[in-house]
Parts: structure tokens; C-alpha cells; sequence
């Protein structure tokens, strides 16, 4: 954790240090909020958990919301603050975030190869390790509700240590070369039913599959057209298929035999309605909060639970 105004160490890259020569070292410090959601503190007491010991898929309802990178419509994409909020909310079951490895092998939490589009600094990811990574800050976006400051992205074993038990994590394995510390992290915590391994690579997912912990397998609109869903039966544990697929491709994806099949990224109530329509029994969605005030319609449709 660094303190307010402290300059990077001479060992930090230059592309760290730019942030000072910038001038944006007034937000390289923490805010209060954000230290306290990165140490596991925070104000009002302890944040609701659903029952006594972790929490596991099986304490999932029969259609959960998941807020994608934490709800990414509704609060900073892949932040800490922006999980604890909508954990707080208990507008999703699920809190999804993405995984990218450091030089140096430490997992982080982070969606693009590159800093370029959501933090002050750029280039990329994994040309920093875990010191230069606590200079990184998170750029607030103006279109968000709410007034946002800048903050560090969080490690996965700090996500790990907030929420694991409480609710059911769902980490994308961007970097799949890394994909054995993420795995060692749920070991260690006991967290191999509690937490969703997501990957787009058939073969990343049987890796996932084989030492015990669950996997997740996404598929886009454009490999449903041709994907054999009912091939993956044996090791995934989710089918996370593309909204924008055809109703016979995501028709035949539910029948594969895989036991849960979510659709991703939902929009609009009208997204929702269709996939629950069409049997999908998950809800991946940017707008959780938002989503879960529009009740469902439609014949037949099994009714997502926002709330526990």
C-alpha cells in the first residue's frame, strides 16, 4: 500500500514513473475508500454473506445474475470498490472479473494486455511486476453514476481474500500461460466449489477441469454456428454463451447436456427475456442493478433472482 504523495522507487519502469512526470501524482494515493475495500475493511460493518462457510455453486439459484467485471454499466470495470458494490447491492450471485499475469508471475485483475484504455499510465500489463503494479491507478470514467476517484487494481488473491466463501467468483484467465498461480491462490483458500474458471480455449478449460477446480467456457455468436457444445460436457461446468447468437445456436447449445449455460454480455430486459426464453438458466450482465428492476415477461420464461 503506497502513501499520499510518495514518488516510485528508482527500480519502477519509466513508464510508471511518467505518471509523476505528468503531474498525475496528486492521484497516484489512495482514497480512503479504496484502502479500505483493498484491506478488507470497510465502513457499516461486515457486508452480507449468505450463510455460515463458503459459500459453493450449489447455494446458487436456478438463474443466477453475474455482474460482468462487477457490472461494468454501473461501476468501474474489473476495481475493487467497483465488486464490493455490487456485492454489497445483492443484485448478483456471481461477481465475474478478468486476470492478466504480471512479469513476475502475480496474478492481477485487469481486462485488456495493454494499460492504455482504463488507467493513466500505458503499455502493457505484463512488463510490470507486483511493486511497479501498486503505482498503477485505475482512470474513473465521467459516464458511470456516481463520483468515482482513482485507485490501484486489485491483485487476484486480494479478490480472493475479500469475497472468497461470500459469493461465487468467475475470473477469465486472459493470460492462459498463467493460469497455474490463479489455480494454486483457489487451492490454497478452499475455494476450488466456490469459484468459476472462465477461458474462450476449449483446451484452457479441460487444464482447469483436471486438477479439480470448475471451468467456464464462453463461446461467441460465430463459433456456436459450428461449435459441438455437447463435446465439452466432460469438463465444463458452465457453457457461457453469446446473446447475440441465433435462437437454433443457442437452442442447441442448451440441450448439450452441460449443466448451466449463461448468456452473455445482457444489455437490456429484452436480451434477458429472450435468452430465459430460449432455456439459458444464467445471466451475464453489465447492468445487474439496473436489469434486476425490470421484472421478466415472456411465455413460459423462468424468472432470474436478482436478490438472494
Amino acid at each position: 500500500m503506497t502513501g499520499s504523495g510518495r514518488t516510485p522507487a528508482p527500480a519502477v519502469s519509466g513508464m510508471v514513473t511518467s505518471i509523476a512526470s505528468t503531474g498525475l501524482a496528486a492521484v497516484v494515493c489512495l482514497t480512503s475508500v479504496a484502502s479500505l475495500t483493498l484491506t478488507g475493511g470497510h465502513a457499516g460493518g461486515p457486508p452480507p454473506a449468505w450463510g455460515t462457510g463458503p459459500l459453493t455453486v450449489d447455494s446458487l439459484p436456478r438463474v443466477p445474475y453475474v455482474a460482468h467485471r462487477g457490472g461494468a454499466r454501473e461501476v468501474p470495470e474489473d476495481s475493487m470498490s467497483g465488486l464490493m458494490a455490487a456485492y454489497r447491492r445483492g443484485t448478483a450471485q456471481v461477481l465475474d472479473f478478468d486476470t492478466r499475469v504480471l512479469r513476475d508471475g502475480t496474478p492481477v485483475v485487469f481486462h485488456d494486455a495493454t494499460l492504455n484504455r482504463t488507467t493513466f499510465p500505458g503499455g502493457e500489463v505484463r512488463g510490470l511486476d507486483a511493486g511497479e503494479w501498486r503505482y498503477v491507478r485505475l482512470r474513473p470514467r465521467s459516464r458511470l453514476p456516481g463520483s468515482r476517484r482513482a485507485e490501484r487494481p486489485p491483485t487476484v488473491a486480494e479478490v480472493l481474500d475479500r469475497f472468497g466463501g461470500r459469493i461465487v467468483l468467475m475470473p477469465e484467465a486472459k493470460d492462459p500461460r498463467g493460469l497455474d498461480r490463479p489455480a494454486a491462490l483457489i487451492r490454497a483458500r478452499g475455494l476450488t466449489r466456490s469459484v468459476f474458471v472462465n477461458t474462450g480455449d476449449p483446451e484452457v478449460a479441460r487444464r482447469v477441469h483436471g486438477p479439480g477446480l470448475l471451468s467456464q467456457l464462453w463461446r461467441s455468436a460465430r463459433r456456436l454456428r459450428t461449435d459441438r457444445p455437447e463435446r465439452r460436457r466432460s469438463y465444463a461446468g458452465v457453457l457461457d454463451v453469446d446473446i447475440k447468437a441465433r435462437d437454433a445456436d443457442l437452442t442447441r447449445a442448451v440441450r448439450s447436456g452441460i449443466p448451466r449455460f449463461w448468456a452473455h454480455t445482457v444489455v437490456t430486459p429484452a436480451q434477458r427475456d429472450r435468452a430465459l426464453s430460449l432455456g439459458c438458466n444464467g445471466v451475464i450482465t453489465d447492468i445487474p442493478g439496473r436489469l434486476s428492476r425490470h421484472p421478466v415477461r415472456g411465455p413460459g420464461v423462468v424468472s432470474a433472482a436478482p436478490g438472494r
